[in-house]
């Protein structure tokens, strides 16, 4: 079993309800046992600035899919909600994100997947909420709660918990 870290994001519709949908999805579809699960936060855009908020998550989850078969199920749940890879503005407007973060300790540098992401480090959105969930998680070399001290977290804001 892989202990597996995955970035959530969206800011079209309503993004809470798709994040609950779409964990229940990422659990049953790859037999996965969700092991934490972070508060949503709203977080400015990144890259395409002229849009809507984001909200992001992140979860931890354990499961036996090896790294691409889990990716390929990702997509297919992202797609499941309403993205569509081929046609969207990259950085832009969209129902679901879903990021494979890390992957145990695997390194992998393929064209259609590099592990650990090589963005993590860069994207307080990421770090924020997995601080909440792995604080103390090693992600090629850096400690997770290490790497969010080193970034502005500006305009990031916990949401209150859904009932």
């Amino acid at each position: 079993m892989a202990d597996v870290l995955i970035a959530l994001g969206g800011n079209v519709g309503d993004v809470r309800a798709t994040f609950q949908k779409a964990i229940a999805n990422i659990c049953g579809m790859t037999q996965a046992a969700l092991l934490a699960r972070s508060s949503d936060y709203t977080t400015p855009p990144w890259g395409e600035m002229h849009q809507a908020p984001f909200i992001n998550a992140c979860i931890e989850i354990e499961t036996s899919l090896d790294p691409h078969a889990l990716l390929f199920t990702l997509h297919k749940i992202e797609k499941k909600f309403g993205r569509d890879r081929a046609r969207e503005t990259r950085w832009g407007p969209r129902t679901l994100d879903l990021d494979l973060i890390a992957y145990d300790d695997v390194k992998l540098d393929k064209p259609e997947l590099t592990l650990p992401h090589p963005r993590t480090f860069e994207r307080a959105f990421v770090l924020v909420p997995l601080a909440e969930i792995v604080p103390d998680r090693i992600i090629a070399g850096r400690r997770v709660s290490d790497a969010l001290a080193q970034l502005s977290t500006e305009g990031i804001q916990r949401l209150p918990d859904l009932d």
